[in-house]
Order: structure tokens, then C-alpha cells, then sequence
């Protein structure tokens, strides 16, 4: 099951309290989902069982419509959905008009403001919406979260309902269909607490956490390669300058000091500087190897410069 399904699922399992908060999921739904035609007969088309069984116990709490439900399958797609079927009858304009879709002028396109006056309500409509269109990827991708929709005016409508609850979102227009969206994990998850999500919400927040260790531990991971790779090119490059000087130098040309690092060196090329300092006899601290090698440093560099036959190696 996707995690759009899950959350469908979860979602459809909350029944409104009040009247109008019931009003208001069923208006976003049958906005998304429905097509009415004739005078008046209303069709709504879901995938999603759940949701079709919340749109009918609805239509028959609210306002008593008779339904008929039809279940298709698709042999392309190997896929159900579900055909809810509200035939001409009366009471169905009224509730229509009741539900803001009908109006004296036609088919309203928008919001109707008196159905999420209350933060209950527009809470209970933005349920609706993703009951009907919504759309989230899972956490453990990207997250991304989108409500599609026929129409502008209700595109803008949602993007302005998520604004007066501080989620930011756009709208925008995607081949033949508008869609509000939302981007940031912390605002699709601020949207999936306020229409009650919140085993989603739990089970995104524990993605998250885990996907946020992996990453602490991958930087870690990546800097420990890239913190042994410098110091293996760095102990390359004092073998090469030890090797310059033997040839140059000979062996013994080198102080005391400086012939003792250079043959832990050249013995143990892949040793750090610390664990060169704690093969010294007597060990020595990192800062004195890092002294030493510097002095070694600064003998080739006067050498390949031709600063002389006889280079000061104190």
C-alpha cells in the first residue's frame, strides 16, 4: 500500500463531530471527485474503498440521499474503483446548494466561506480535499504533497485555506489539472496533524529521524575517508621528500632527529603522524613529528630551488 493510501485509510476512519464540519469534507469531496449532470444526478468516481464508503455514510447522515454503488475493474491496470451514484431525486439540488456547489447562478467553482468559517471546518474541508485529490510521497523519498483539483478558483481557494492555518502553498496548473502543493517536510507535516493524520505523522517522524542518523553517520563516514585520504597523500609526499634527500644528502647528512622520523617513515608509510610520534623511542607528541617533518619540508624545498650545495640542516 502506498503511503497515500495509508493516509487515505487513517483519514477515513475520522468522523466529523458537528453537522458542519461533516458539510464541509463532503463539499471538497464531491468538488474533486463528482460530475453532475442532467437535473441534478451526481457521480463520483475513487480508487480508494475507504474513501467511497466515507462518501456515502455522509450522504446518507447529512441529507438522507439515496446512493448506488458500482465496483469496476480495470484489466489494464489489474486496479478497483469504485462508482457512487447519487440518481435525480429531490432533496439533491438542496443539498447542493446547501454543500455551496449550486447557486442561482449555476455551479459555484469556488469555497463557499460559510462552510469553513470555524478552524474545525476548514480543517474538515482540507481532509475532504485529500480524501478526494490528495497526493504524498512517502518519507523515506522525498516528501512532496499535492491536492489536485478541475479548477482554479479551488486550486486558489486551498492554497488560501492551508495560508490561514500557516502552511504555505501554490497552485499551479499541471497538464489539465490545478494543484495546490506544498513543499518542506515540516508544513506537509503540520497539514497531516491538523486534519488528524497522526499515525502518519508518527510513522514520517520516525523516518525522518532515522534518515537524518544514516546521514550523520554518512558525513561522518565521508570525512573519515577524506581525512585518511589526505593523510595518506601527505605521508606519501614526506616519503618522496625523505627519498629526495637520501639521494641528494645520503642518510647521514640529516641531524639525529631528523634521520630517526625518517626511517619510521619510510618504514611505516601509511602511519599518521600521531602513531609515527608513539613509534619514537622516546615518544614523541604529533606537534614535535609535525616540527620535524616541516624541517625536512624546508630542506628539499632549499635543495630543488639550487639554494646552495651545502643546505643549513639544523
Amino acid at each position: 500500500m502506498s503511503f497515500t493510501a495509508e493516509v487515505k485509510d487513517e483519514l477515513s476512519h475520522l468522523i466529523p463531530d458537528h453537522a458542519l464540519c461533516k458539510k464541509a469534507e463532503l463539499s471538497a469531496l464531491i468538488r474533486i471527485e463528482g460530475h453532475l449532470s442532467g437535473h441534478w444526478r451526481l457521480e463520483l468516481v475513487t480508487e480508494i474503498a475507504p474513501v467511497a464508503r466515507i462518501v456515502v455514510r455522509l450522504l446518507h447522515e447529512v441529507y438522507q440521499l439515496k446512493t448506488e454503488v458500482t465496483t469496476r475493474s480495470s484489466i489494464l491496470h489489474k486496479t478497483y474503483n469504485y462508482l457512487i451514484t447519487v440518481p435525480a431525486q429531490r432533496g439533491l439540488e438542496d443539498a447542493l446548494s446547501d454543500l455551496g456547489i449550486l447557486s442561482g447562478r449555476g455551479i459555484e467553482l469556488g469555497i463557499a466561506p460559510q462552510l469553513v468559517r470555524q478552524p474545525c471546518c476548514a480543517a474538515a474541508y482540507l481532509r475532504g480535499a485529500f480524501l478526494g485529490g490528495g497526493f504524498i510521497a512517502s518519507p523515506r523519498r522525498d516528501f512532496h504533497f499535492e491536492l489536485s483539483c478541475d479548477h482554479e478558483a479551488l486550486a486558489n481557494g486551498l492554497v488560501a485555506l492551508l495560508a490561514q492555518n500557516a502552511i504555505p502553498a501554490k497552485a499551479v496548473l499541471r497538464r489539465s489539472s490545478w494543484i495546490a502543493y506544498i513543499k518542506g517536510a515540516e508544513p506537509i507535516l503540520d497539514f497531516l496533524a491538523l486534519v488528524g493524520a497522526h499515525r502518519a505523522v508518527l510513522v514520517a517522524q520516525d523516518v525522518r529521524v532515522a534518515k537524518s542518523i544514516r546521514n550523520d553517520e554518512n558525513r561522518r563516514v565521508n570525512a573519515e575517508m577524506a581525512n585518511q585520504t589526505k593523510s595518506i597523500a601527505a605521508s606519501l609526499t614526506q616519503v618522496r621528500t625523505i627519498q629526495l634527500l637520501i639521494d641528494r644528502l645520503g642518510m647521514e647528512a640529516l641531524p639525529k632527529a631528523l634521520q630517526e622520523l625518517a626511517t619510521l617513515r619510510l618504514s611505516h608509510p601509511d602511519a599518521s603522524l600521531k602513531e609515527l610520534g608513539e613509534l619514537a623511542d622516546p615518544p614523541l607528541s604529533k606537534s614535535a613529528v609535525y616540527h620535524r617533518v616541516r624541517r625536512i619540508d624546508a630542506i628539499a624545498r632549499r635543495i630543488l630551488s639550487g639554494d646552495g650545495n651545502q643546505p643549513a640542516l639544523s
